[in-house]
């Protein structure tokens, strides 16, 4: 009699089987488009708990089984301060997945919480970021995978347009300016959210939401928040014009520069005008 598939075994299955178009497929266009990962690679996988991040691991874990080229994985757990339930969950969804992660602990969530003013959230990114390369490079690392989706790429896009009066947006891969030799990459990229919260559902799992003590205290901050303003912007669109978000995500990889009235070729760069080159053209 055949033995019986264990959870995890299961979830990993569903990838390839249920969800491989909308979730396995995209995954590995992603790593290959954008090429993301390369032969000899040693990649710290960050899991914060949530569902994004859960997926990627088990999709990283596959694909080491049957990928082209070897490469090596870090499953990567920073505990920021989180209460006792919330390590607990995490730690059983890794045993369920079978996911072999390794945890070390941080003082953000206490450094974060007695800071005023300012945007929390934004100072726990980065913050916890730097935590994440400088583990993941005392592991031996040369790559750290986060859990961005496709939906967070458009949102970004639109925030950095309507609230930071720049158009800009999150890029597969980028070099860290601060460890030297570092890379952080993105290999859910082209998956979209919804496809990572039928999968979770799917196979019975659930996932720590953002667990931090600035959250817990004021539980209207995440309703009120600008992505959560973009996820409704967007879903109101889509109501008019079902490709609106592919058409916010392909116009970032196809920009005119040639009407663009000003740009800088980095955060620092000076900024450019369309007038310097504007004569230039006269009669053209």
């Amino acid at each position: 009699m055949p033995k019986e598939m264990t959870a995890g075994a299961l979830a990993e299955r569903s990838l390839i089987t249920k969800y491989r178009k909308t979730i396995w497929n995209r995954f590995i266009g992603g790593c290959k488009d954008y090429e993301l990962i390369k032969p000899g690679d040693r990649i710290a996988v960050c899991i914060s708990g949530g569902k994004d991040s859960m997926l990627l691991a088990k999709c990283m874990q596959h694909l080491q089984k049957y990928s082209d080229f070897p490469f090596e994985a870090e499953y990567l757990v920073m505990d920021p301060g989180y209460s006792p339930p919330n390590r607990a969950l995490i730690e059983q969804n890794a045993r369920t997945l079978e996911l072999p992660i390794r945890i070390f602990e941080s003082p953000i969530f206490g450094v974060v919480d007695e800071v005023e003013g300012g945007s929390p959230c934004y100072l726990c990114a980065r913050m916890r970021r730097g935590y994440l390369y400088k583990e993941a490079q005392a592991l031996g690392c040369n790559k750290i995978a986060l859990g961005h989706h496709f939906n967070d790429v458009i949102e970004t896009t639109l925030m950095s347009m309507l609230y930071g009066a720049e158009i800009k947006t999150m890029l597969p891969k980028l070099h860290s300016t601060n460890f030297a030799g570092m890379e952080l990459i993105r290999p859910l990229y082209l998956v979209r959210e919804e496809d990572i919260i039928n999968w979770g559902r799917y196979n019975n799992l659930r996932f720590l939401q953002c667990a931090c003590r600035f959250t817990e205290r004021t539980a209207h901050a995440e309703e009120d928040s600008a992505r959560r303003e973009m996820k409704r912007l967007i879903a109101e669109m889509k109501q008019h014009n079902k490709n609106v978000d592919i058409n916010i995500f392909r116009s970032m990889h196809n920009v005119n520069l040639a009407t663009a009235v000003g740009y800088r070729m980095g955060d620092d760069d000076e900024l450019h005008s369309f007038l310097e080159k504007y004569d230039e053209k006269e009669g053209m």
